[in-house]
């Protein structure tokens, strides 16, 4: 049986890796890509199976650029899966703590461990780069000895490397969701999710009006966030993640009463609920 092709973006042993093996298990086969467009891309050409995309960090807070991206594509939310951010300080085996100069990491990481690191090395430089498991594949491929990057334990096995201090994120309760895409939408079985996004009419009530289309059906809203709707000054598109499907009676009764009271609405898949 051929494995699944799943597209993540970053290097291997990036989270969103860690997160496709988590969802599809050890038979998945994860493939790199440089960005999150060419992720969308990759599965709406057809280049791989599915994609998986961070759409939200418990910490930071949305990837407003992948809730872009699910408007622009027709692609559909299949899955979602959620899993702890633990960042390792990671480095050349035999390079100790004294030897560091400069971390390397994402900004995101950086920034998650920044008491750690201040603790740690009051005088060392901070160097961006724009994946955390990159930054370990970087300083393996450079082979620079005064350097350690932020990144996941599977990283540091994948590319051979040491841990040199172990979780130094600032906060233990960091996590990250991810959404599994595909060219088709999927009947999800059990407990499920919907997300959709929707524009209205600049007009008094007309928010509250739409949210009580789910407060009549006692249909829980677990997220509401609003994005600039481009190209028309002070209005916006609304992203909302609900706990029903779009196939059950309810889940479909409020999103055609939604339809009646909004000028835009497109359903971004229903699936079965993350944990």
């Amino acid at each position: 049986m051929t494995s699944l092709r799943v597209a993540f973006q970053g290097e291997r042993g990036a989270y969103s890796e860690a997160a496709a093996v988590a969802f599809f298990g050890d038979s998945v086969q994860p493939i790199p890509y440089n960005d999150f467009d060419s992720v969308f891309e990759a599965v709406n050409t057809g280049q791989v199976d599915r994609g998986v995309l961070p759409v939200e960090n418990s910490l930071a807070g949305s990837i407003h650029r992948n809730y872009d991206l699910l408007l622009r594509y027709e692609l559909f939310i299949v899955g979602e899966v959620q899993i702890r951010i633990a960042h390792q300080l990671i480095a050349l085996p035999g390079v100790s703590l004294n030897d560091i100069k400069k971390i390397y990491s994402h900004p995101q990481a950086l920034a998650q461990c920044e008491q750690s690191i201040t603790r740690l090395f009051p005088y060392v430089e901070r160097v961006v780069t724009y994946d955390t498991a990159g930054s370990v594949k970087m300083i393996k491929e450079q082979n620079i000895r005064d350097g350690a990057g932020l990144a996941s334990q599977r990283a540091a096995a994948i590319y051979g490397m040491d841990i040199l201090q172990p979780d130094m994120q600032d906060d233990a309760e960091n996590y990250t969701r991810f959404v599994v895409v595909a060219r088709e939408p999927e009947i999800p079985a059990g407990e499920a999710k919907t997300s959709i996004v929707f524009s209205m009419d600049n007009m008094p009530g007309s928010l509250f009006k739409s949210l009580a289309v789910f407060a009549l059906r006692d249909i829980d809203l677990t997220k509401i966030e609003s994005r600039p709707l481009q190209g028309k000054r002070w209005q916006y598109f609304f992203y909302i993640d609900f706990i029903a499907s779009q196939y059950e009676e309810r889940g479909r009764n409020a999103l055609n009463h939604l339809r009646e009271i909004t000028s835009y609405l497109k359903v971004l898949g229903s699936y079965p609920r993350g944990v």
